[in-house]
């Protein structure tokens, strides 16, 4: 038989379930008005009609659009320290990163686009709030990509010197986000051409001695 405090907890549970739910359906449809009419251009009635729901109701979890640009940036934040967490020595990372330019090339719902990308960006540029949280963000992927460069072989890590890991970090992170833009201003460009062209680079970037 169930106890009291196990009968409490399960509403709770399902509760915060629903509230997860519904956040990220704001949250995808806030993505898809923001790439289409940009941030400013966008109306919390764009949102709310994107995701199927009452403005009110978009209110109810959060505060405006700030508010809305804020967890998109946090929950971009959560997925990309997930990916480096799967980091190992045998990692495929040419494979990896073919991947998600296919997807950013396809508009793949379900990662940041790279238009999305690219509205962050310039969105730093005039708003402190999210210039300061897109930061705070990029910092602590640094960390991590860092840690992974840093850590020996025997660590899942690559053994890198340390005093050559932050220019590999950065070498990595700007070749990432180029092809970010290189989706967007060369759409006829191949998965093939960019696997190609990552084969010759990323083995020398990777390597434990530079």
């Amino acid at each position: 038989m169930s106890s009291p405090g196990n009968t409490t907890a399960k509403p709770s549970a399902k509760a915060a379930a629903r509230a997860q739910a519904q956040r990220e359906r704001i949250l995808v449809a806030a993505q898809r008005c923001f790439v289409v009419h940009g941030f400013h251009a966008a109306s919390m009635a764009n949102i709310a009609e994107t995701a199927g729901m009452s403005a009110g109701l978009i209110y109810r979890y959060f505060k405006g659009k700030n508010d809305i640009i804020l967890a998109i940036i946090e929950r971009q934040l959560e997925e990309a320290r997930a990916d480096v967490a799967k980091l190992n020595t045998s990692s495929d990372l040419v494979g990896g990163i073919a991947e998600v330019f296919q997807q950013w090339q396809a508009n793949d719902p379900g990662i940041t686009s790279a238009a999305l990308f690219l509205e962050l960006t310039a969105e730093a540029t005039r708003d402190p709030e999210i210039a300061a949280a897109t930061h705070a963000s990029d910092k602590v992927f640094r960390a991590d990509l860092a840690s992974w460069f840093a850590r020996s072989a025997a660590e899942g890590g690559l053994g890198v010197p340390q005093d050559q890991v932050g220019t590999r970090v950065l070498i990595l992170q700007s070749l990432i986000e180029g092809l970010a833009m290189r989706a967007i201003s060369q759409p006829d460009l191949t998965v093939d051409q960019v696997k190609e062209a990552l084969s010759q680079f990323l083995p020398s970037l990777l390597a434990a001695e530079a």
